[in-house]
C-alpha cells in the first residue's frame, strides 16, 4: 500500500501561484491576439494575400487552443484549491473525532494496541508503537522504552524519601526521551528531647536523568527536579525551672537536578537537542525550637530555631525555624516570651542555589525569682551567605521579687535572611514579643534585602533587643521586652545579622 502526505497550506500556496501564472498567460495571449490574427498582406498579389491568410489562420487556431487551455487551467486551480480546503476540513474533523471519542471506544483502542504490541513486549519487553510505561511514583523506577517504530520513552518515577528519581525511558527510532523522575524529599529530622536537640533534615534526592531521543527523530527528555531538603526536627520541650528547651535541627540541603537526555544518531544532525537539566531542590526549613512551660513561680526559656538548608542549583534556601516560646503562670501572674521568627532563605543565582535563613532565638519568661534564663540561640542558615541565627531573650528578676510582683518576659530575636549576590536575598525574621501580666511589647520587624532589622519595642526603663545588621540578606528584628514588679531586668534577643 502506498501512502500520501498532504499539507493543506502547501496546496493553497500552489493554487495561488498557479492562479497568478494563469493571469499572466491570459494577459500575454490578449496582447498577441490583434497583431497575429489580423496580418496584412505584403502586397496586392495573390501569393502575398495567401501567405497572410495562412498566418492569420494559425494565429486564430492558437487563440482558440489557448482559450481551451485557460479554461482547463482555471478548472485545475479550482480543483487544487478545493482539495486543500477538503484536507483542512478533514484534518479538523479527524482531530475533533479523536478528542471526542467516547470512553468505550478509547478502551477498545487500548485493547487493539495491546494486541499489536504483545509480540514485541513478550520477546523484547518493548512495545511496537506507543509511549513507554511510566515509573511508579515514590519508587525511583525507570521509565520504559518507547515503541520500536514510534513512541516517546516513559517518564521516570519520583524517588522514595531522600532517594534519586528514576531515569526517563529512551525512544528507539521516532520520539522524545522520557522525563527523569523528581528526587524524593529529604527525610525529616528526629524530634528532640529535653536534653537532645532536634535532628537535621536529610538531603533531597537527586533528580533522574532524562531519556535519550530516537535514532532518527527526537530530542532528549528533561532531567528530573531535585528533591527538597527535609525539615529539621523540632527541639525538645522542658518543664523545669531554670531549664531551656533544646534547639531545632537544621533543614536538609536540596537535591541536585538530573541531567537531560541526549539527542543521538541521525536525530542529532536533524535538529534534535539535549533535554534541559533539572532544577535543584529547595532547602528544607529549620526545625522550631523546643518550648519551656511552668505553672509555678520560676524561670524558663525556649530553644533556638534551626537554620534553613541550602537549595541546590536553581533552588531556594530554606527558612529558619522559629524560636521556642517560654511561658510561666503562677498565682494570677503570667509571663510569656515568644520565639523570634526564622529568616527567609535566599533565592537562587544562576548555577548557585540559595542559602538558608537563620533560625530565631528562643523566648524567656520569669516570675518571682532571681534566676537568669536565656533563650536558645537560633542556628545559622546553611551555605555561603546563610543568615545568622538570633540570640534568645534574657530575663532575670531581682532577689526578693514576690509572686505577682517581679514578672519579666523577653522575646527572641529574629533570624537573619540568607544573602546571595545575583539572586533574591531573604528577609530577616520578626523578633518575638514579650507579655507580662497582660501588657505586650512587640519585637521589631525584620529587614528586607540588604536592610537592617528594627529594634523591638520596650518600656522606657529597659532595653529592647537590637535589630540585626544587614548583609546582602536582611537583618532580623530585635525581640520585645516587658517587665512588671520589683526591679526586674533583662533584654529582648538581638536580631540575627543578614547573610
Amino acid at each position: 500500500m502506498s501512502y500520501l502526505v498532504a499539507a493543506p497550506e502547501f496546496l493553497a500556496s500552489a493554487a495561488s501561484d498557479l492562479s497568478g501564472i494563469g493571469s499572466a498567460l491570459t494577459a500575454a495571449h490578449a496582447a498577441a491576439a490583434a497583431p497575429t490574427t489580423g496580418i496584412l498582406a505584403a502586397g496586392e498579389d495573390e501569393v502575398s494575400a495567401g501567405i497572410a491568410e495562412l498566418f492569420s489562420g494559425h494565429a486564430q487556431a492558437y487563440q482558440s487552443l489557448s482559450a481551451r487551455t485557460a479554461a482547463f487551467h482555471a478548472e485545475f486551480v479550482r480543483t487544487l484549491s478545493g482539495a486543500g480546503a477538503a484536507y483542512s476540513l478533514n484534518e479538523a474533523a479527524n482531530g475533533s473525532l479523536l478528542h471526542s471519542l467516547p470512553q468505550p471506544v478509547q478502551a477498545v483502542w487500548q485493547d487493539v494496541r495491546a494486541v499489536i504490541n504483545a509480540p514485541t513486549n513478550l520477546l523484547l519487553g518493548t512495545p511496537l508503537i506507543g509511549k513507554g510505561s511510566d515509573g511508579a511514583p515514590g519508587t525511583g523506577q525507570a521509565g520504559g522504552p518507547g515503541g520500536l517504530l514510534w513512541g516517546p520513552g516513559g517518564d521516570g518515577g519520583s524517588g522514595a524519601p531522600g532517594q534519586p528519581g528514576g531515569k526517563g525511558g529512551n525512544a528507539f527510532l521516532f520520539g522524545n526521551g522520557g522525563r527523569g523522575g523528581a528526587g524524593g524529599v529529604g527525610t525529616t529530622g528526629a524530634a528532640g528531647t529535653s536534653s537532645i536537640n532536634g535532628g537535621n533534615g536529610g538531603i533531597g534526592g537527586v533528580g533522574g536523568v532524562g531519556g535519550n531521543g530516537g535514532l532518527i527523530f527526537g530530542s532528549g527528555g528533561g532531567g528530573g527536579r531535585g528533591g527538597a531538603g527535609g525539615l529539621g526536627g523540632v527541639g525538645g520541650d522542658v518543664f523545669t525551672s531554670g531549664a531551656t528547651g533544646t534547639d531545632g535541627g537544621t533543614g536538609g540541603n536540596g537535591g541536585v537536578g538530573g541531567a537531560g537526555g541526549q539527542a543521538v544518531g541521525l536525530a542529532a544532525l536533524l535538529g534534535g537537542h539535549a533535554g534541559a537539566h533539572g532544577v535543584g531542590g529547595n532547602g528544607g526549613n529549620g526545625g522550631n525550637g523546643g518550648t519551656g512551660i511552668l505553672t509555678s513561680a520560676g524561670a524558663i526559656a525556649g530553644g533556638g530555631g534551626g537554620g534553613g538548608g541550602m537549595g541546590a542549583a536553581g533552588g531556594s534556601g530554606g527558612t529558619g525555624g522559629q524560636g521556642g516560646f517560654a511561658e510561666v503562670t503562677s498565682g494570677g501572674a503570667s509571663a510569656f516570651g515568644s520565639g523570634g521568627g526564622g529568616g527567609q532563605g535566599g533565592g537562587p543565582a544562576g548555577a548557585v542555589g540559595g542559602p538558608g535563613g537563620g533560625g530565631g532565638g528562643g523566648g524567656a519568661a520569669n516570675i518571682g525569682t532571681n534566676t537568669q534564663v536565656v533563650g536558645g540561640a537560633g542556628g545559622n542558615g546553611a551555605g555561603t551567605g546563610g543568615g545568622l541565627g538570633a540570640p534568645g531573650g534574657l530575663d532575670a528578676a531581682s532577689a526578693g521579687g514576690s509572686v505577682g510582683g517581679g514578672t519579666v518576659a523577653a522575646g527572641g530575636g529574629g533570624g537573619g535572611g540568607g544573602g546571595i549576590t545575583g539572586g533574591s536575598a531573604g528577609t530577616g525574621g520578626t523578633g518575638g514579643q514579650g507579655t507580662a501580666n497582660g501588657t505586650t511589647f512587640n519585637g521589631g520587624t525584620g529587614g528586607g534585602a540588604g536592610t537592617p532589622g528594627n529594634h523591638g519595642s520596650a518600656t522606657p526603663l529597659f532595653s529592647p533587643g537590637a535589630g540585626g545588621n544587614a548583609g546582602t540578606g536582611g537583618g532580623g528584628g530585635g525581640g520585645g521586652f516587658v517587665a512588671a514588679g520589683m526591679n526586674p531586668n533583662g533584654q529582648g534577643g538581638n536580631g540575627g545579622n543578614g547573610g
